[in-house]
């Protein structure tokens, strides 16, 4: 392989935020190689950056602390070296060395965001769940706007069967970026999950309508749902029913269910249909296909 293929494969890696240790640890290693890393500023240090990450998730730590050394000497007291460092630290040291790491770094700069993300992240690996969550809780009043914070938090919460509380910091993701169907998506699921369904209808319905190229009827009849939309209306489905079976259940969120229930399902259950009665690409979609014909035409109640 090229020093310049290589060099395109990584910056490539960085770009879409892909973490394949493997082929990034081959790509890196030529680039240290050949030294080139000192010639190409900052992309090539930060190549060399990539390259140690790859090297502990492999388990080269020789080459991890080969360039760790490297870029030390290249930026001395740098805060994004001092959280490589701890990473490092991760590898090899008991727990409490990098919490007694990260703890005195954020004495000093209580503003470090990766190092406080970093001693969150050991805190939830040890299994030390409830100093996790205080601290993440910590870090979020400080740092509001942080969304892989808020994420972590509502997967914390889930992992916990604590689904009301995990909705809850997913409403702050919501606030945080109201145009994201993914992350309404896993909101909807939440709701689900802890049995609010008449909100978690009204939100897999916000998916659909946000991931329809266009939501006229005409072409509603016409388009083939793709994607998180036959996801959302697999929800709008399952809603229906659970709302069926159990008028007398209240939502936890004074959410009132929708009056056209049937049309709904009706609604539902057609784009299923289309869903799956499209090959798509390479079929992949209609796997599958008579179990979710059998499934969709079960009666409501």
């Amino acid at each position: 392989m090229s020093l310049q293929s290589a060099l395109e494969r990584l910056a490539t890696y960085r770009a879409n935020n892909t973490r394949a240790s493997q082929d990034i640890f081959r790509n890196g290693l030529l680039v240290l190689q050949k030294s080139s890393f000192k010639k190409l500023g900052d992309d090539g240090w930060t190549s060399l950056e990539q390259l140690t990450l790859a090297s502990i998730d492999v388990g080269r730590l020789d080459i991890a602390d080969q360039c760790l050394q490297l870029i030390a000497d290249k930026f001395p007291n740098s805060p994004r070296v001092d959280c490589l460092i701890g990473i490092r630290m991760e590898a090899t040291e008991p727990p409490e060395t990098a919490l007694k790491y990260y703890a005195d770094i954020l004495e000093a700069d209580s503003a470090n965001v990766a190092i406080w993300k970093r001693r969150i992240s050991v805190l939830r690996r040890t299994g030390k769940v409830e100093k996790a969550v205080n601290e993440l809780v910590q870090f979020l009043d400080t740092f509001y706007t942080d969304v892989e914070g808020w994420l972590e938090l509502a997967d914390i919460y889930a992992s916990c069967n604590q689904y009301d509380h995990s909705f809850q910091a997913l409403s702050h993701v919501l606030l945080l970026t109201p145009q994201n169907p993914f992350y309404v998506l896993q909101a909807a699921e939440t709701a689900y999950t802890s049995d609010d369904f008449s909100l978690a209808i009204k939100m897999f319905l916000t998916v659909v309508d946000m991931t329809d190229a266009d939501d006229s009827e005409q072409l509603l009849q016409e388009s083939t749902p793709l994607g998180i939309t036959v996801r959302a209306w697999f929800g709008v489905k399952l809603c229906t029913r659970r709302i069926a079976q159990n008028a007398n259940l209240k939502s936890l969120s004074n959410t009132s269910a929708p009056k056209d229930l049937e049309l709904l399902d009706e609604l539902a259950t057609e784009r299923l249909r289309v869903a799956y009665s499209s090959s798509g690409q390479k079929g992949e979609i209609a796997k599958g296909r008579q179990e979710v014909f059998a499934w969709v035409a079960t009666p409501l109640a």
